[in-house]
C-alpha cells in the first residue's frame, strides 16, 4: 500500500501542474515518477531544474547517460535504468555498451570507462574523491569542470532515484522492453 498519490494535471498541487503538463508533452504520457513526485512540487521543480542544468553541461549526450546509468544502477532504481536504457537505444549506442552499463561492468571505451569510474568514486566517497582517482579522470581528457558536471548529475539523479524508490514508482508500459532488476 502506498501513501503517495499518483497525480494527474487535474489533481496535482497547482504549483506542480506545469511540470506535469511538460512531462506529458515531452514523453507522450505522464511518467509515473513525475505523477508521484508532484506530491512535493518543490522536489519535482528541483529535479527538473537540476536535470535541465545537467543537460546543459559540456558532457556529451552519451557521457551524461553514462553518469545517469551509474547513479541509477548504484541506487538500484529500476525506473531510471529502464528510461535511460531507452534513451541510449535512441542515441544508437551499441548493445554491448548498454549491457555493460546496466550490469555495472567495465566499459570498452577507455574515456567512458574513466567517466564511469569517476562517477562511482564521487558516489563511493561522497564527493571526497581521492587525488589518484581525480587524476585518472583528468588524464582521460576530462577537465576539472567536467568533474563538477558529474557532481551535478549525481545530485540530480540521486533525487530522482531516491524518490522513485521511496514512492515505489512502477514501470510504465512504454518502458517494459527495457525493464531491469538489480543483480542479486
Amino acid at each position: 500500500m502506498s501513501v503517495f498519490t499518483e497525480h494527474t494535471a487535474e489533481t496535482a498541487p497547482v504549483t506542480a501542474r506545469r511540470a506535469i503538463e511538460g512531462a506529458q508533452t515531452r514523453f507522450g504520457w505522464l511518467p509515473t515518477p513525475v505523477a508521484l513526485m508532484a506530491d512535493s512540487p518543490q522536489l519535482l521543480a528541483g529535479f527538473i531544474a537540476a536535470s535541465a542544468g545537467f543537460e546543459q553541461t559540456d558532457l556529451s549526450d552519451l557521457e551524461r547517460e553514462v553518469v545517469v546509468l551509474v547513479v541509477s544502477t548504484t541506487h538500484e532504481c529500476h525506473y531510471c535504468v529502464a528510461l535511460h536504457t531507452g534513451k541510449l537505444t535512441r542515441l544508437g549506442v551499441s548493445p554491448e555498451l548498454i549491457t555493460a552499463l546496466r550490469a555495472g561492468s567495465s566499459l570498452p571505451d577507455p574515456r567512458l570507462e574513466a567517466l564511469r569510474r569517476f562517477t562511482l568514486a564521487v558516489l563511493d566517497h561522497r564527493g571526497a574523491v581521492p587525488d589518484d582517482e581525480l587524476d585518472d579522470f583528468l588524464a582521460a581528457g576530462y577537465l576539472p569542470r567536467h568533474a563538477l558536471d558529474v557532481v551535478l548529475g549525481v545530485g540530480a539523479y540521486t533525487m530522482s532515484t531516491f524518490a522513485n524508490r521511496l514512492t515505489r514508482a512502477p514501470l510504465d508500459p512504454p518502458l517494459a522492453a527495457h525493464a531491469w532488476t538489480p543483480a542479486a
